[in-house]
């Protein structure tokens, strides 16, 4: 039902939506019918970004991650936007509108009339700040005025970002720069021009942070060669002052002469162990006499064994100390042979005890005698050579710490060397095989795009359509008014009886309802008021007097209780009419009647009847009340008189906002119904008379909503 109301309300102003739709469609008409036609140009720049063939020479893996990718080219787009980069195509713009004869836009009327003294000097300003890419100081006056004449040409920065387009083609390596303008000649222009400037611009910011850091590179670079030097010349100079030749190898020379002498006086010491042991061993199978015997014997052989036992040590001792230097091995090797031939000498002179047969045993240990001796002759010559590589070695330790401190730092030092040599070789081999933008589409002038004219009229038309209905359904929504019953019933939620439908204009007299004159007016009124009078039966169900009322004065209740009083009349019942509204006594007015109220209920008379059978009990109106009239039960009384005499009791009450009027009169009802007017909201204060309705119970039939528009079948 909300949707139909609102369709209905479109329905009301369907002729004043369509004049408002063909005013915007032909106001557009007018409008775009001088637009003037749209050239739109296009280029391409090749920025190798993911051109994977130039990228051959990059040492980390050309296929970089795609955020990577995309910052690039948002960078690259953000450069192209450069004012300064806009500026320069500003400049060239007005440069050619003010030297050649065939300008791209007509000069401004503001500017038209310029002397050919201010073209000159205009011309020489906008060249020299497109040869220093400058921009135009506000500042001054004069490049203020120039200033204005690129705004009035429309050449400035903000009207020539307006019909630019710069984006990146898909996931290409391209990016296009799109310009629109009334002009081919001048769309191409302004493309080709704003890529060569770009590609000015970047190609020379780049190189020039190139050779930057090249520069610095190569600084840095001779900085930590001379530091590598430096640490070098140190060390050679220590190396040279303190006559170190190679720590290194010098240590594990003594050590491993330490470690031979540590091994032979080991190896010493378990000789003399073990010849002491021998010689002990051979004396216990000796006795006194033949031990005295043998030596008395062998005295002056001993003497000589003794010489060259002597001459032995000495040289054993040289022949240690010499680090067992092999030249005095043949010595050596001759005086043990001599010595073993002074031994057998002995030996073979009777020396011994015919009697005893001993003689190997002597001669045993004569050569044991000699080994230990030559074994304890060695023993302090290895111990004076091994304090002596002991204290060489102890030299070699802080000689060792300061050199390798030396060498540490030489260590650092070549590595910051070696790192900035291999960035420096970098850098220096991608300044040479640097990505070079490329324009690789020139911009060319265009036919004219497909007119968007008929578009925007349509356009119009449909935008004022929708705001047309928009604004009548904001109404539709904001409109709290009951326009159909169940709107009524909703906000009450009381039970309804029908709706009567608008009389049309002028509404006849309350006599003459049902002339013959007023049948094609008032037919479907009259259907419906049928309808009313069929619910308000079943609703009385036998009771005779019924109640009208209304909220508010000009709800129309008085015509809905006279017509009433005509549709019971005509189904042949006996109707009595009462005008019981005091204040308004509208029914008393139209019907003339002789009896009135205030008479009738302090003394009962007969009633004349109207035609058919409908009598009418008026009043005269003024501040008085029914109880004012008479008691509660001489009314009551009278009331019962008129059950016994009339078949219906139609009373016109006063509005429920006239107080207790009305509310005394419902004292005496059977039953009670209230007219309200369609296309009225209830107002906050009416709501305590509606929660006086439902207070009723029963007793309260319902609504009739009034002058409604009612779809018949």
């Amino acid at each position: 039902m909300e949707l139909s109301s609102y369709f209905s309300l479109v329905r009301k102003y369907l002729y004043i939506i369509i004049i408002i739709v063909l005013a915007t469609v032909i106001g557009s008409f007018f409008l775009v019918k001088n637009l003037p036609d749209e050239y739109i140009s296009h280029a391409q720049i090749a920025t190798g970004i993911v051109d994977a063939s130039r990228h051959l020479l990059d040492k980390d893996n050309p296929n970089a991650q795609a955020d990577e990718i995309n910052r690039e080219f948002s960078n690259l787009t953000q450069i192209i936007k450069l004012k300064k980069i806009i500026d320069n195509v500003s400049y060239q713009l007005i440069i050619h509108d003010l030297s050649s004869p065939e300008p791209f836009r007509k000069l401004n009327h503001q500017f038209k009339n310029l002397s050919d003294a201010a073209v000159q000097h205009a011309l020489e300003v906008y060249k020299n700040k497109l040869k220093n890419s400058e921009p135009l100081s506000l500042y001054d006056t004069d490049e203020n005025g120039l200033n204005q004449l690129l705004i009035s040409m429309k050449y400035d920065e903000r009207s020539l970002r307006k019909d630019l387009d710069i984006s990146r083609d898909e996931e290409s390596d391209f990016i296009s720069v799109t310009f629109t303008s009334e002009n081919h000649q001048l769309s191409a222009f302004v493309v080709n021009t704003l890529c060569k400037e770009f590609i000015n611009y970047y190609t020379l910011n780049i190189k020039k942070n190139e050779s930057n850091a090249v520069a610095f590179l190569t600084n840095l670079l001779e900085q930590k060669r001379a530091a590598l030097n430096a640490k070098k010349e140190e060390l050679q100079k220590y190396k040279i002052e303190n006559g170190i030749l190679n720590l290194d190898e010098q240590s594990k020379a003594i050590y491993a002469e330490i470690l031979t002498y540590t091994d032979k006086k080991l190896q010493n010491q378990k000789d003399l162990a073990s010849y002491d042991g021998a010689i002990k061993d051979v004396d216990s199978h000796f006795n006194p006499k033949d031990r005295r015997y043998i030596e008395a014997t062998i005295s002056n052989y001993n003497q000589t064994i003794t010489n060259t036992e002597a001459q032995l040590k000495a040289l054993n001792d040289e022949y240690v100390r010499s680090g067992f230097n092999p030249k005095f091995k043949p010595a050596l090797d001759s005086l043990r042979k001599e010595l073993s031939n002074q031994t057998n000498l002995s030996s073979d002179k009777y020396i011994t005890n015919p009697m005893v047969s001993k003689d190997n045993l002597v001669q045993k240990k004569l050569d044991l005698e000699v080994s230990r001796d030559l074994a304890e002759y060695s023993v302090q010559s290895i111990d004076n050579q091994l304090r002596q590589l002991n204290a060489k070695f102890a030299r070699l330790v802080p000689f060792d710490a300061t050199v390798k401190t030396y060498e540490f730092d030489i260590d650092i030092a070549s590595k910051e060397y070696l790192e900035v040599l291999n960035k420096y070789n970098q850098t220096n081999l991608q300044s040479n095989f640097s990505i070079k933008l490329t324009q690789v589409e020139t911009a060319t002038p265009d036919v004219a795009q497909p007119s968007k004219k008929i578009l925007l009229i349509a356009l119009s038309g449909i935008v004022s359509l929708f705001l047309c209905l928009l604004v009548l359904f904001i109404l539709f929504y904001l409109d709290d008014n009951v326009r159909e019953p169940s709107d009524l019933v909703g906000r009450t939620q009381l039970p309804l009886l029908g709706s009567l439908n608008v009389i049309p204009a002028p509404i006849p007299d309350l006599k003459k309802l049902w002339d013959v004159e007023n049948r094609n007016k008032m037919k479907k009124f009259k259907e419906l008021l049928r309808s009313i009078r069929f619910e308000i039966d079943q609703e009385l169900k036998g009771e005779k007097v019924l109640a009208i009322t209304s909220l508010g004065i000009g709800e129309g209740k008085t015509l809905v209780a006279a017509s009433l009083a005509y549709a019971y009349a005509a189904i042949n019942k006996k109707v009595l009419l009462i005008d019981g509204n005091f204040n308004d006594p509208t029914i008393s007015e139209a019907f003339q009647p002789k009896i009135f109220v205030e008479e009738y209920f302090k003394s009962s008379s007969y009633i004349e009847r109207e035609g058919n059978a409908i009598s009418v009990l008026g009043n005269r109106s003024g501040d008085v009340t029914l109880l004012e009239i008479n008691d509660e039960k001489p009314i009551q009384k009278t009331f019962d008189d008129l059950r016994a005499r009339y078949d219906i009791i139609i009373i016109d009450l006063p509005p429920l906002d006239s107080l207790n009027q009305s509310k005394e009169w419902m004292l005496f009802a059977n039953k009670t119904i209230a007219v309200f007017q369609a296309n009225k909201s209830i107002t906050r204060s009416q709501y305590q008379y509606i929660d006086y309705l439902k207070n009723q119970g029963a007793k309260f039939s319902g609504w009739v909503l009034n002058k409604t528009a009612v779809k018949t079948r």
